[in-house]
């Protein structure tokens, strides 16, 4: 037999379960309103499949079955202060789970909304190409191995108050999120999948 709490105990243990189902409720769900800085394509919706025409095309691997058409993005609502953006797509499951860094742009200028259909599928005045993992500077879509399941195709647009020119071209994934340490404002992020069959 255990013994019986005492009245006390009772009470205390009921305060703290009510001061920690209050402060869940109190969370609710995360923000979607209409000022909230946000990173959308008219192509897909977030968490669902790219089409083909969007993976790479790389001769050189027999894994880019597309076309490499970069997707279109538009942005809204950047947060106050922001002077350029920064652009990475990153395959998180890429080379085993060591992850592959498809596409580096920054100084995108705070006046631009957005890149159309195709638009980065090569080097442009509109940003500073940086170095993927398979060096290039522009936009290289999808080269998912087949059976390796769904990949996570994850663009993530950051806003900074760097001046679109401040930094030089050529950066890794790696060299950029260092030169912006202390220069972020906030972040904005979408998702496409994409997989192949064996």
């Amino acid at each position: 037999m255990f013994p019986k709490p005492s009245l006390a105990c009772t009470l205390l243990a009921g305060g703290i379960a009510a001061l920690y189902l209050g402060g869940c409720a109190n969370m609710g769900r995360p923000s979607t309103g209409a000022n909230v800085f946000s990173l959308t394509s008219s192509a897909f919706k977030d968490g669902t499949m790219l089409e083909k025409k969007y993976a790479g095309n790389s001769p050189k691997n027999p894994n880019c079955v597309g076309e490499n058409i970069s997707p279109p993005l538009s942005w809204s609502n950047p947060p106050a202060g922001t002077r350029s953006y920064a652009l990475l797509m990153v395959d998180p499951e890429g080379r085993q789970g060591l992850g592959v860094s498809h596409w580096v742009a920054y100084g995108i200028p705070a006046s631009v909304t957005g890149f159309a259909e195709g638009e980065t599928s090569r080097l442009m005045d509109k940003y500073v190409g940086g170095k993927g993992t398979q060096g290039l500077g522009h936009y290289l879509g999808p080269c998912t191995p087949p059976g390796t399941g769904l990949h996570h195709y994850t663009f993530t647009l950051i806003a900074t108050d760097l001046d679109p020119k401040a930094l030089p071209p050529g950066l890794t994934h790696d060299q950029l999120i260092a030169r912006l340490q202390g220069h972020t404002k906030g972040a904005a992020g979408l998702v496409g999948l994409f997989g192949r069959p064996k």
